[in-house]
């Protein structure tokens, strides 16, 4: 293990240590006012832990690989963008009427089934689950802006940072709105306008930003910060296509999530983009975005994914990602040991099974 990945797994300690401490508080101020928002702090506090931590990972990575030495400063920006993170899942959540999250009830069914067990109807426990969301969703997103608006820093940096959280949740609210829009849309949405979805939705909040923090909280050069950004935006649009192709094809003992529900909801990604090129479209188009899609109507649209070449086409596509990723560390100045690290980080990013 090299200095720059034992560096960042020591800090995962206390990375958890400051996400606990910041929960705990909310809880104990949460149970001032009311049990049932202390229970929301509970649930919100669950959803935020089991994750990759990809995104503080990121931070601490850029930070310490461009020569930053404060571990606890780092610490502080990387929960930022952890609290980001789990605020927008809680939104995905709710915008894809999700139950599960990490093989677990998230917060809609947790809070649901407290309002059945409140003695309230089908309807009201809905209503329940749904408001419970979105307010948690908001508190973790405030949460987010808090840690980097307290940060001790001179305050030119604080503002850049502050421009780089804001830029993370602008853009990925684009992409959010585009997602659902492309999954409603009559027409086939072409593979130029899905990956620009993929960039806006989860490479520039889960890569590039992070870190872009990480390099400008150390005082890196433009020049090194640009690099990373570029990097970030196409490992970022590589591991979401991955994520999308195991949303389909992965292992839900593994990822945790079910096989047939991006199918059911007529999710538009680099695998249906390829798809609606080829002559097996007619058959794919009946079945996708059927909600009463059944387990072995979902089976047979991924052979004929499977079979029109979309789940090859994707994966080469996810590859290319790499390759250009890759190309911008390796002409880029950047600290060999960084560069390094992340040319890992990039192969794992098509090589996961979760």
């Amino acid at each position: 293990m090299t200095d720059l990945a034992s560096a960042s797994a020591a800090a995962d300690t206390e990375l958890e240590h400051e996400l606990g401490a910041i929960f705990a508080d909310a809880h104990r101020r949460a149970g001032d006012l009311d049990p049932h928002y202390a229970a929301l702090w509970t649930s919100l506090a669950r959803q935020s832990s089991g994750g990759k931590r990809i995104r503080p990972q990121l931070v601490r990575l850029a930070y310490h690989g461009l020569g930053g030495v404060d571990t606890r400063l780092a610490t502080r920006v990387a929960v930022a963008f952890e609290l980001l993170h789990t605020a927008f899942l809680i939104h995905d959540d709710v915008i894809d009427r999700d139950t599960v999250r990490r093989g677990d009830p998230n917060i809609t069914a947790r809070f649901a089934a407290r309002a059945l067990r409140s003695g309230t109807d089908e309807r009201t426990s809905a209503i329940w689950g749904e408001t419970a969301s979105v307010l948690a969703g908001d508190l973790a997103l405030s949460l987010a802006h808090r840690a980097i608006a307290l940060l001790q820093i001179d305050a030119e940096r604080r503002e850049r940072l502050l421009d780089i959280l804001d830029r993370a949740v602008f853009v990925s609210a684009a992409g959010e709105l585009a997602d659902v829009v492309n999954a409603g849309a009559s027409e086939p949405t072409s593979m130029p306008r899905v990956l620009a979805t993929l960039e806006q939705k989860t490479a520039v909040y889960s890569f590039e930003c992070p870190l872009a923090a990480g390099a400008v909280l150390a005082g890196a050069p433009e020049s090194s910060i640009a690099a990373l950004e570029r990097y970030g935006r196409f490992i970022g649009i590589a591991f979401q296509i991955t994520d999308d192709v195991l949303g389909v094809f992965g292992d839900p003992a593994v990822t945790g999530k079910s096989v047939a529900s991006d199918l059911r909801e007529g999710k538009r990604t680099a695998l249906i983009a390829h798809a609606a090129t080829t002559a097996e479209w007619p058959r794919i188009a009946v079945g996708l975005g059927d909600p009463s899609l059944d387990d072995a109507e979902a089976h047979e649209l991924r052979e004929l994914l499977r079979r029109c070449g979309a789940l090859d086409a994707a994966l080469e596509l996810a590859e290319e990602h790499v390759t250009l990723a890759r190309y911008e560390l390796d002409t880029a100045d950047l600290p060999p040991e960084l560069a390094a690290e992340l040319g890992a980080i990039a192969r794992r990013a098509v090589e996961r099974a979760r």
